[in-house]
């Protein structure tokens, strides 16, 4: 699995091809250097070939990814089950508050 990493922000006054990166922390002494600036280039097919990913090797990888990761215990599936439960009836009510109240404000107002 590639992580990419977003370029650094340039600023509006320096040359477009430069980035500058300080090589001294003595602020007297301090010298710029040029950081080349090289773009993360993604695989690409080769014209004929398909870019897609095996239906078996997918698969492997699905596997291997899900053995990886920490499954909740059934008391905590359990526990949030709850949480959302209740959070989920609170903002019911908080709605249905808002637009029973508003509604009959609009009836005061407009008759």
């Amino acid at each position: 699995m590639g992580v990419r990493v977003p370029r650094a922000l340039r600023d509006g006054d320096r040359p477009a091809d430069l980035a500058y990166r300080p090589t001294s922390k003595d602020p007297a002494t301090r010298q710029v250097a040029a950081v080349s600036d090289t773009r993360s280039r993604t695989p690409t097919a080769k014209d004929g070939e398909s870019p897609r990913t095996p239906p078996g090797l997918f698969v492997r990888q699905v596997v291997a990814e899900l053995r990886k990761v920490v499954w909740p215990t059934q008391q905590q599936v359990v526990t949030y089950f709850f949480v959302v439960l209740v959070f989920v009836a609170v903002m019911m009510a908080y709605v249905a508050g808002l637009d029973f109240g508003l509604g009959k404000a609009m009836f005061a107002v407009f008759g």
